[in-house]
């Protein structure tokens, strides 16, 4: 049976994400959560009496569309990887997700899937990427925070070229969510401690979190294990910087949905579609 670390990036909602705790609890799964350094930890006490579950210590404050997201990312995937245990596969979360699936199907999926990563990715000549390419040729100070930043950032692009990846990698990218072998994590870790300069060109880069990581898996020797499906389910039709919150009108879909996951719930305002997928998945 595949041994599976949750990794949940979480900013707020303890009781929706205990929810999601409970519905994947598995004797061959961990959780490990990664609260965002602005987050009142307090407020999450009660989630470190539920076994198997860890917190990341090296927390980092995530700010939206900067490289705070891979650097809370990968500094959750180098604990993991040093907690001493032995993982087939580290499946990233956002603390908004849930299984629409039961965890015994999803346990038998990784298990039928061995060595296998899970991302969802489009290339450089896709629509997609043609359209958010300046998040690569231009300079951004997302990940900055000092007094004048986006005035320096403006007069920045006036002046210097456009800016060009400091190797000859491909780029890929589209979702932050995937699903990876440890061992594709450790290289991960091991390639943007090793290559500074590319680590300091994806900081420099906004929404690096759907690009980064996969350009780098794209690039590696773990390329062949690459599957392009992070089956997760995200609705965007509501075309908003966020996906659409899930309700019960939405049941009949996520139910017969291929994927694994979906994002994003909301417990607080949408609670009987929790309710109705534990039902269907229990």
């Amino acid at each position: 049976m595949s041994k599976i670390a949750h990794l949940i990036l979480a900013h707020n909602n303890p009781v929706q994400l205990a929810r999601l705790i409970s519905r994947l609890h598995h004797p061959d799964a961990d959780f490990y959560i990664h609260l965002d350094g602005k987050a009142d930890v307090s407020q999450f006490f009660e989630l470190t009496k539920i076994p198997q579950v860890y917190f990341i210590q090296n927390r980092t404050k995530v700010y939206w569309g900067s490289y705070s997201i891979v650097q809370a990312t990968i500094n959750s995937f180098d604990e993991i990887l040093k907690a001493g245990k032995v993982y087939d596969y580290i499946n990233l979360l956002s603390g908004n997700d849930y299984p629409i699936k039961s965890t015994r199907q999803i346990h038998e999926f990784f298990d039928h899937h061995p060595n296998q990563i899970f991302m969802e990715y489009v290339t450089e000549n896709s629509d997609w990427w043609q359209k958010i390419k300046t998040r690569v040729t231009r300079y951004h100070l997302t990940d900055f925070h000092f007094p004048g930043c986006y005035q320096v950032q403006t007069i920045i692009n006036k002046i210097l070229p456009e800016r060009t990846l400091p190797s000859s990698l491909t780029f890929v990218g589209r979702s932050q969510w995937l699903t990876i072998t440890s061992a594709s994590a450790q290289y991960v870790v091991n390639f943007l401690r090793d290559n500074p300069k590319i680590k300091s060109f994806f900081r420099l880069t906004w929404g690096s979190d759907e690009i980064a990581i996969q350009t780098i898996l794209y690039n590696s020797p773990f390329k062949d294990q690459i599957v392009n499906n992070n089956y997760r389910y995200i609705d965007w039709s509501e075309q908003n910087a966020s996906p659409k919150t899930f309700t019960m009108a939405d049941g009949d879909t996520l139910v017969n949905s291929d994927c694994l996951f979906a994002r994003k719930f909301d417990l607080a305002k949408e609670p009987a579609i929790f309710d109705y997928l534990d039902k269907t998945f229990s």
